[in-house]
């Protein structure tokens, strides 16, 4: 089967797309001449009946959280686009910024003028410096054509647009997090409420959205909401980017219409391509890797037995026993030669190194996982310890500020449900240990755990 609509992507070949004119050649900032004549509160309400969900990773519905945003008088409003994307397995923000970096500008600008904000920020991940310098001239190239700055296309309408560079800090991802970067200061996620769209940067009401959150705003303003809605299945509506990576022939971003059944998304030649080396599939994460690990079985069938679909309801069937989440889309496709273990192991390293400190749950667990899991690889497991590891992960999730806990509980907890046998077989079979891991600490010059 043929690919489906392409509505952010449907360019990304074309010469010079990356620059304004390349952009303005393909009816580039259409979406915001058009915006620019209607009320504001009109533009909200076609985000709200196109049925756009965050596509961050939490799936919100965008045009209710935009209706959130407080309005009091004389208080300065503001919208910062998220795009320290860190979500590991997750590249498509980055995928759409480095090839069609005026796609996110307009969508921008269209939202600003929405949300009736004079000041906007791009909070960027430190370690996309190249990206960020192609936005910066993206940018300027904006400025210069008088789409941002004073008097937007003489509408009256005044926007300034601002670049802010993170550190390569997870937990930035996290809004609350990222404003409190933004301020200046340590990247500590604030307990809620109150929420950013009342008290956000600087104290002033504030929308954070992602990158391709944004994006989708200039198809939905170019075609209407309710022709957006008819794209998808459910209240999954539109499109959506996946970053397709792991043991798969065709890794890349792929931007499919939402309800693709996962096993066309996975063996057709228009997406992933099946299995590299024609081998079997093991096991699938289908959002980041921070939603839970799902066997084949499970990835290609909800409990009823029905075709699983790319769309944030069918995943999701099921909950956490039986299904996982959309997420970022970041989509991580094991073989059967993987090892689930290992792959935990370096998931649970890496909320280790990534937890801010602030929650005791998350500060304590995620060590004591890693260095259980470095037990089992290393050939000194026991059998308690897979008991134990269900116990820890089970006193982390929902019980730290930020859902950084959860993130690192849930694919501990799902890889235990779903794959137990290997955890055991570990310690039954120390001889099977994969004795890289000490290499690892080696290289790096850390304390073995």
């Amino acid at each position: 089967m043929g690919k489906g609509r392409q509505l952010l992507l449907e360019h990304i070949n074309a010469p010079g797309i990356n620059t304004f004119e390349g952009y303005r050649q393909h009816n580039g900032y259409k979406a915001l001449e058009k915006s620019l004549k209607m009320n504001p509160t009109d533009i909200i309400e076609e985000v709200k009946k196109s049925g756009l969900r965050g596509r961050g990773g939490a799936g919100f519905p965008t045009g209710m959280k935009w209706s959130f945003l407080a309005r009091p008088e004389g208080v300065p409003r503001y919208i910062v686009c998220n795009a320290d994307e860190s979500e590991p397995g997750t590249f498509k923000d980055r995928y759409l910024m480095e090839h069609i970096p005026h796609l996110l500008i307009e969508g921008m600008i269209i939202s600003s003028f929405a949300l009736g904000t004079r000041t906007s920020y791009i909070y960027i991940r430190g370690e996309l410096m190249y990206v960020y310098h192609i936005l910066e001239k993206a940018i300027d190239e904006a400025y210069k054509a008088g789409l941002l700055g004073e008097n937007i296309l003489g509408s009256g309408y005044s926007l300034d647009l601002y670049m802010h560079i993170g550190a390569g800090a997870y937990i930035c991802g996290e809004e609350t997090g990222l404003i409190e970067s933004l301020e200046g200061k340590r990247g500590n996620p604030r307990i809620k409420p109150p929420f950013p769209a009342v008290k956000g940067v600087w104290d002033c009401p504030t929308v954070v959205n992602n990158v391709e959150t944004l994006a989708a705003v200039v198809p939905i303003i170019n075609m209407g909401g309710d022709e957006y809605a008819k794209i998808g299945i459910g209240k999954s509506t539109g499109t959506k980017l996946i970053s397709a990576g792991g043991h798969i022939n065709k890794p890349g971003v792929y931007e499919i219409e939402m309800g693709v059944p996962v096993e066309e998304f996975i063996y057709s030649d228009a997406y992933c391509g099946g299995i590299r080396n024609g081998k079997k599939m093991k096991a699938v994460v289908a959002g980041g890797s921070s939603v839970p690990i799902l066997p084949a079985d499970k990835i290609l069938k909800t409990p009823k037995g029905e075709p699983r679909l790319m769309s944030y309801e069918s995943l999701s069937e099921g909950g956490f026993v039986e299904g996982t989440m959309l997420g970022s889309g970041g989509f991580i496709v094991m073989d059967e030669d993987t090892s689930v273990v290992k792959n935990l192991w370096n998931f649970t390293r890496f909320y280790h190194h990534e937890s801010c400190g602030q929650c005791s749950p998350c500060r304590e667990g995620t060590g004591w996982m890693e260095k259980i899991l470095h037990r089992l690889l290393e050939g000194h497991g026991k059998m308690s310890d897979v008991d134990l590891l269900w116990e820890i992960q089970s006193k982390i999730d929902g019980r730290t500020i930020c859902p950084l806990g959860d993130a690192a509980a849930w694919p501990v907890a799902s890889a235990i449900r779903h794959f137990r046998s290997e955890f055991e077989d570990l310690v039954k079979n120390p001889e099977k240990a994969t004795r890289d891991v000490k290499h690892y600490y080696r290289v790096n010059n850390l304390a073995e755990a």
